[in-house]
C-alpha cells in the first residue's frame, strides 16, 4: 500500500516538474519587442550543439516543386497545431473591412472603369480575378495552359477569409512576402552562420545576382559557414502571418555549384519555440534543387499562422556546399489597428486592371480602352513575332491616325525581354489611365493628348513572354523567355553604327564623305540569311516610318535609367565611360524618370543586386554599366532622329500580380514626366520661298557633333536644354540660312522656322528639266593667248634630216 502510495507520488511529482519546465520556459521567453540578436546570444548554445543522428523521412512525391508537379494531387491535410497563436476572430476583420473610403478615394472611383469593362466584356477570353481565387489549378506539363494565370491564383495582403475553417487546407495560395522585390528588408533576414558578408542572409533572396567574382561584395546567395544539418536562413515576417510555401535556388555564380537538395521548414511566434512541419508524425522533408538556378516551389500541406519561418537544409549538392535563395509566399494576417498597413503598405486611387495579361487578354483590353476612347486612340501593329502573333501598338493622340506637322511623336516600348513583364503591365496601366483622365478632365492630360502623338508597344517579344507566363513569376527564373521564338536577345539585335561612325571619324571622312547622323544600314544586315529576328525587323520598319522624337524602352531587373551610348569606344573595353554629342540632353533626360521615380534616388533604398545607381542619381551611361553592341538606343540615336532611353522599372523582372499596384504608384510620375520632356527644346518648319515645307533638310547646332533632319511635311524637333544656340539649316539645292534660337526653362518648345531660298545653280537645274533640256557639257576651249603660245613658229620648226 504503501509502495503504491509512492509511486503515484513520484508521478505527481514528475507531473509537477514538467509543468514547471514549461511555464519556466515560456515565462523566461523574451518579449517580441527585444533586440532579437539578444535572443540568439540566449539560446545560441541549443542550435549549436552537435545533434543526435535523426532518421530521414524520405521526401514526400507530391511536394516535390519541380515544374510539372501537380499540385491538386496532395495528401489528406496534416493537423494544425495549437502552439501557434489562432487568428484574429471573424468579428474583429469585419469591423476592419467596415472602416469608411476617404473623399479622395470616392472621388477616384466615380470615373469610368476600364476593369469593369473588360471584365464584363471578356468573359469569353478569361475568368473573372474571383474565379482564378477560388479555383486551383494543375501545373502538370500536359496542362501547362492552366498555369498561365498560376500567379493570379494566390492571394493578396490583407484579402484573406477570415475564420477557423480557411485554414485547414492549402489549396488557396498566397502572394510572396517580398524577398525578391526587396519588401522584407536586409535587418528580416538571419541565418545561423555565413561564410563571409558577401553571403550573408541579407543575399538569401529569390533571383539575386551576384558579381562577376566569387569574393564580390555583393554575392549570389546566403552559404552557411558549416556544412551540417543545423544551419537555417531565418525571415522574421514581423506580424503574424499564414505561411503556404517555399520557393528555393541555388547560388547565382560564374565558378561554384552549390545548392540545397532537401530541407525542413520551422515556424515560430517568438523565435525560441519552433514548431516542425510533419508529414504525419514524422517531419516533412521537401525536396530542394537539382541545379542552381531554375526555381523549385514546395506547397506545405497545411498553412502555418506564425511570424518566424526558418528553412532548415538537410542534404545539398555533394561536390558543394550549402547556399541558397528564398521567397516565402505567405498571407499578412489581418491587423485589427491596421499598424502595418498605414506604415508599410502602398495603394493607389486609380480604378485599373491590376492583373497580368495573357496575349488575348492584352489585345482584348486594348479594344476596352479604344471602345472607351474612341476619338483618342487607335490600334494597329507593326508586324508579326516569329510565330506569328501580331505586334500591336495603341496610338493615343487627338488627332489618331494622323501625323500632324509641328506635334512631336513620342514612343515607350517594353517587353523586348519577354520575362521582363513589368514593363509591359505598366504600359497596359498607362493606356487605361490616360483614357480615364482624358475623359474626367485632367488639364495635364487633356495637354499632353492634343500637344503629342503617343504611341505604346507594350510587347516587343510576346513569344517570349508566353515561356515566362507559362511557369509563373516565381518560377520562370531570371532568364526564361528572354529571348524571342529563335533565340535572338532582340534588344541587342539592331546593326552596330557606332563601329561605322567610329571608324568615319577616325578616317576624317565626316562630313565629306559620310554624315553624322542618319548612318545608313549595312547591306549585310538586310540580307534574308542574316541573323536578326521578325520582331526586330519590325522595329526598324516602324522607326523608320514615324519621325519618332523621343522613346523610352521599359526593361526590369534594376532600378536605374541608362542613356547612349551602350557600347564602348576603346576595344576590349567592358566598361568605359562613352557619351554621345548630346551627353547633357541625355543625361537631363534620364534624371527626369528617375528623380520622379518613387525609389530609383532614394539613397536608402537597398541595391537590387550588385550596383548601387543611388549613388549616381539613378542614371548611368550605358557603357560605363556594361557594353553591348547593336542595341536599340545606339541605333535609334544614329539612325533617326529619335533620342532613346532604357528605364530598368524594378528589381523584380515579374512581379506578382499583387506587386502591381505598387509598382504603378512607384513609376507613374515618372512615365508622364519623362513623356513631357518631347517639348523641350526647339522646334519648327523649313520652308521654301513658295511656303512648301521641305524634308529632309539638315538641322545643325553649333558646337553639337550630331544634326537630325526634317520630317516630310518639313517640320522639326531638337531637343536641346535651357540656353542660347545657333542653328543652321541646309537643304539640298537651298542656300543655308542661320539664325539664334533660346531655349527656356520652362516645358515648352522654342519655336524656330526656318525660309530658305534656291540657289542659282539649283533654278537653273530646275528649268532645264521643266525643258526636257540637259545642259551641254563641252570640254572648255583654251584662251586664244594660250593657243598662240602653244602654235610653233619658223625658229622652232623642226628641220627633217635625211
Amino acid at each position: 500500500m504503501m509502495g503504491q502510495r509512492l509511486n503515484r507520488l513520484s508521478v505527481l511529482g514528475l507531473l509537477l516538474l514538467l509543468l514547471d519546465l514549461d511555464v519556466s520556459h515560456g515565462s523566461a521567453a523574451p518579449a517580441e519587442d527585444e533586440d532579437y540578436y539578444m535572443q540568439e546570444l540566449l539560446t545560441r548554445d541549443h542550435y549549436y550543439h552537435a545533434a543526435p543522428e535523426e532518421e530521414m523521412v524520405p521526401p514526400v512525391p507530391p511536394f516535390e516543386g519541380a515544374r510539372g508537379t501537380d499540385r491538386n494531387k496532395r495528401p489528406p491535410s496534416l493537423e494544425t497545431t495549437d502552439k501557434i497563436k489562432r487568428p484574429p476572430s471573424q468579428k474583429e476583420t469585419t469591423n476592419r473591412n467596415k472602416r469608411p473610403l476617404s473623399q479622395e478615394t470616392t472621388d477616384r472611383n466615380k470615373r469610368p472603369s476600364i476593369q469593369k469593362e473588360a471584365t464584363g466584356k471578356a468573359e469569353n477570353v478569361r475568368q473573372t480575378d474571383k474565379t482564378r481565387v477560388t479555383e486551383t489549378k494543375s501545373v502538370k506539363n500536359g496542362n501547362k495552359k492552366d498555369e498561365k494565370n498560376k500567379k493570379g491564383t494566390l492571394k493578396t495582403p490583407n484579402s484573406i477569409n477570415e475564420g477557423e475553417g480557411q485554414y485547414k487546407s492549402a489549396k488557396e495560395e498566397c502572394p510572396p512576402m517580398g524577398l525578391e522585390t526587396l519588401k522584407i528588408d536586409d535587418f528580416q533576414l538571419h541565418a545561423s552562420t555565413m561564410r563571409r558578408y558577401g553571403l550573408g542572409a541579407h543575399r538569401g533572396r529569390l533571383n539575386i545576382q551576384a558579381g562577376l567574382y566569387d569574393d564580390d561584395l555583393y554575392d549570389g546567395a546566403w552559404c552557411a559557414g558549416r556544412n551540417d544539418p543545423l544551419q537555417w536562413l531565418e525571415v522574421d515576417a514581423r506580424r503574424l502571418t499564414k505561411f503556404t510555401g517555399v520557393i528555393t535556388q541555388g547560388r547565382s555564380s560564374l565558378w561554384s555549384s552549390d545548392w540545397v537538395t532537401s530541407y525542413k521548414v520551422f515556424v515560430s511566434n517568438d523565435s525560441h519555440t519552433w514548431v516542425t512541419l510533419k508529414n504525419g508524425s514524422q517531419d516533412l522533408i521537401f525536396i530542394g534543387n537539382k541545379e542552381k538556378e531554375i526555381p523549385v516551389l514546395n506547397m506545405f500541406p497545411v498553412a502555418a499562422v506564425a511570424r518566424y519561418i526558418r528553412v532548415n537544409p538537410r542534404s545539398w549538392f555533394n561536390r558543394g556546399s550549402i547556399c541558397m535563395r528564398v521567397e516565402i509566399l505567405g498571407c499578412p494576417m489581418p491587423d485589427s489597428q491596421n499598424y502595418y498597413h498605414r506604415r508599410n503598405e502602398i495603394t493607389t486611387t486609380d480604378n485599373l486592371d491590376f492583373k497580368h495579361h495573357s496575349y488575348k487578354e492584352m489585345r482584348h483590353l486594348m479594344k476596352v480602352v479604344n471602345e472607351m476612347c474612341p476619338n483618342i486612340t487607335r490600334i494597329y501593329n507593326i508586324g508579326k513575332s516569329h510565330s506569328g502573333q501580331k505586334l500591336y501598338a495603341i496610338e493615343i493622340s487627338d488627332n489618331p491616325g494622323e501625323h500632324e506637322p509641328g506635334e512631336p511623336e513620342f514612343r515607350y516600348t517594353a517587353g523586348s525581354h519577354g520575362n521582363e513583364v513589368l514593363g509591359r503591365e505598366l504600359l497596359l496601366l498607362l493606356m487605361q489611365f490616360m483614357c480615364q483622365e482624358y475623359l474626367s478632365g485632367s488639364p495635364r492630360i487633356r495637354h499632353l493628348v492634343h500637344e503629342t502623338r503617343i504611341h505604346l508597344l507594350p510587347s516587343v517579344n510576346p513569344d517570349g513572354y508566353d515561356k515566362a507566363l507559362e511557369v509563373g513569376s516565381e518560377l520562370s527564373g531570371w532568364s526564361l523567355g528572354r529571348w524571342s521564338q529563335d533565340g535572338v536577345d532582340i534588344h541587342h539585335n539592331f546593326p552596330d553604327l557606332n563601329s561605322i561612325l567610329w571608324e568615319a571619324e577616325t578616317k576624317k571622312w565626316i562630313p565629306r564623305k559620310m554624315l553624322n547622323h542618319h548612318v545608313p544600314i549595312p547591306e549585310w544586315y538586310q540580307s534574308k540569311n542574316s541573323t536578326v529576328a521578325a520582331e526586330t525587323r519590325a522595329l526598324v520598319s516602324w522607326m523608320e516610318k514615324i519621325p519618332f522624337v523621343l522613346g523610352g524602352n521599359l526593361q526590369g531587373g534594376e532600378l536605374v535609367v541608362t542613356f547612349p551610348y551602350d557600347r564602348t569606344r576603346s576595344q576590349g573595353v567592358s566598361r568605359e565611360q562613352t557619351p554621345t554629342p548630346d551627353d547633357h540632353v541625355f543625361r537631363w533626360l534620364a534624371f527626369s524618370y528617375a528623380s520622379t521615380h518613387r525609389l530609383m534616388t532614394d539613397a536608402r533604398r537597398r541595391v537590387c543586386h550588385t550596383e548601387d545607381f543611388a549613388k549616381e542619381d539613378g542614371t548611368i551611361n550605358g557603357a560605363s554599366w556594361h557594353t553591348a553592341a547593336g542595341s536599340m538606343n545606339d541605333f535609334s540615336y544614329l539612325h533617326t532622329n529619335c533620342f532613346e532611353l532604357s528605364m530598368y522599372v524594378g528589381c523584380d523582372k515579374f512581379p506578382h500580380e499583387s506587386e502591381l499596384a505598387e509598382e504603378w504608384e512607384n513609376n507613374r510620375e515618372s512615365l508622364l514626366v519623362f513623356m513631357e520632356q518631347v517639348h523641350r527644346g526647339i522646334k519648327g518648319i523649313v520652308w521654301d520661298m513658295q511656303g512648301r515645307g521641305i524634308a529632309n533638310a539638315t538641322i545643325q547646332v553649333e558646337g553639337i557633333g550630331h544634326d537630325i533632319r526634317t520630317a516630310a511635311d518639313g517640320d522639326y524637333w531638337r531637343l536641346l536644354n535651357p540656353g542660347e544656340y545657333s542653328i543652321t539649316v541646309r537643304a539640298e539645292g537651298y542656300s543655308a540660312s542661320s539664325k539664334v534660337c533660346e531655349v527656356g526653362y520652362d516645358i515648352g518648345a522654342t519655336r524656330c522656322d526656318f525660309t530658305v531660298s534656291r540657289t542659282n545653280l539649283s533654278r537653273i537645274k530646275e528649268i532645264m528639266e521643266r525643258y526636257n533640256k540637259q545642259p551641254i557639257r563641252q570640254p572648255l576651249r583654251p584662251p586664244v593667248r594660250q593657243l598662240q603660245a602653244r602654235r610653233p613658229g619658223p625658229r622652232h620648226r623642226r628641220v627633217r634630216t635625211s
